[in-house]
């Protein structure tokens, strides 16, 4: 019997998440929640995407709020509480909104499990695949996090250099592609309603002209998974730059024990090869950021520019799309949890 999900939220990760699970014969999405009220606008944003190209089996608007392609039939509905939404037919919520809803009130909705698609220090739990899967007890554990897109790629390649040499410090730059709330013209800056960043008034600079720095809180979800990686141990900032997807982290990591350049290169590529989930990837190859566009690992290693320094300080490079591969991890935590 397939798992009957509500989608709350089809911004840019919510319809990476419907397309992904639309392949995916363990779901069936039931109902979509989405505060925009304009239906036919909800279809069209569905069908054409300028970042990964339009889908073949295109969806249509049909009577009582449904849109309907070959393969299934959603209600979209226009509620801003999920409490107002009846939920006797749902087994699960992915909410992809970016909302950061009352914890309270969502263990209060009658389904099994709620998944945000953000980090959440009052969640039941956040996870990431190849850290911490292990620790999901589904007797406790209701609200469920995904973390972040760029904890998702760092935290996997950090575990394995703290489990094998011990991080003593480090520093990390995520170069990041541009997100919906960013100005394309100079304007005042902006605060993002989702997220808990402190803003600079650089973030009201035009985001299709500028590389825009800016704070993360990269290691502050990682510390939410692995509470050893936190900010006192690894200090980090962002680079906003005017790309659509994939995103690079630029990672120094200081260690106690000694080590060579070989044995990080063979570390990451011995995991790949005995990997659980489809996380990591060795890459030798001369590539750039699109050439990684839909790939559905996330812990993307270009060894290429892997270094030791001194026998203890590690350089790394790390790709991920942020988008479809993060979306891509949010639906195997599921499948994970549906295993559970």
């Amino acid at each position: 019997m397939k798992t009957k999900v509500l989608l709350n939220g089809v911004g840019r990760i919510g319809k990476a998440i419907l397309k992904i699970m639309l392949e995916n014969k363990n779901f069936e999405i039931i109902a979509i929640n989405e505060i925009n009220p304009y239906l036919e606008n909800i279809v069209y944003s569905i069908n054409h995407d300028s970042t990964y190209g339009n889908i073949s089996d295109k969806f249509k608007v049909v009577q009582n709020n449904f849109i309907e392609n070959s393969c299934s039939k959603i209600k979209v509905l226009n509620h801003k509480n999920l409490n107002d939404i009846d939920l006797s037919n749902i087994d699960i919520i992915i909410d992809a909104s970016g909302v950061k809803e009352d914890i309270n009130l969502l263990k209060n909705l009658p389904v099994k499990a709620i998944f945000l698609t953000h980090p959440s220090s009052q969640a039941d739990i956040n996870i990431i695949l190849g850290v911490n899967e292990q620790n999901l007890d589904l007797n406790i554990h209701k609200i469920i996090s995904t973390s972040s897109c760029n904890a998702t790629a760092l935290l996997p390649a950090l575990k394995i250099i703290d489990e094998n040499y011990e991080i003593l410090c480090g520093d990390i730059v995520t170069i990041h592609p541009l997100l919906n709330h960013q100005r394309v013209l100079d304007g005042n800056f902006v605060s993002s309603q989702t997220r808990d960043v402190e803003y600079n008034f650089e973030f009201g600079r035009s985001s299709t002209q500028n590389i825009i720095p800016n704070k993360t809180t990269t290691i502050t979800a990682c510390s939410y998974v692995l509470p050893k990686i936190n900010s006192d141990l690894i200090s980090s900032n962002s680079l906003r730059v005017p790309t659509d997807t994939v995103g690079v982290i630029n990672v120094t990591l200081v260690i106690k024990e000694k080590c060579t350049k070989d044995e990080i290169i063979n570390k990451f590529c011995e995991y790949e090869k005995n990997q659980q989930f489809p996380i990591m990837l060795n890459n030798f190859e001369p590539l750039v950021s699109s050439d990684f566009k839909k790939e559905h690992k996330t812990t993307i290693l270009d060894h290429r520019y892997t270094d030791v320094k001194n026998q203890n300080m590690i350089k790394l490079l790390v790709w991920y799309d942020n988008e479809w591969g993060y979306a891509s991890k949010v639906v195997e935590i599921l499948q994970y949890y549906l295993k559970k």
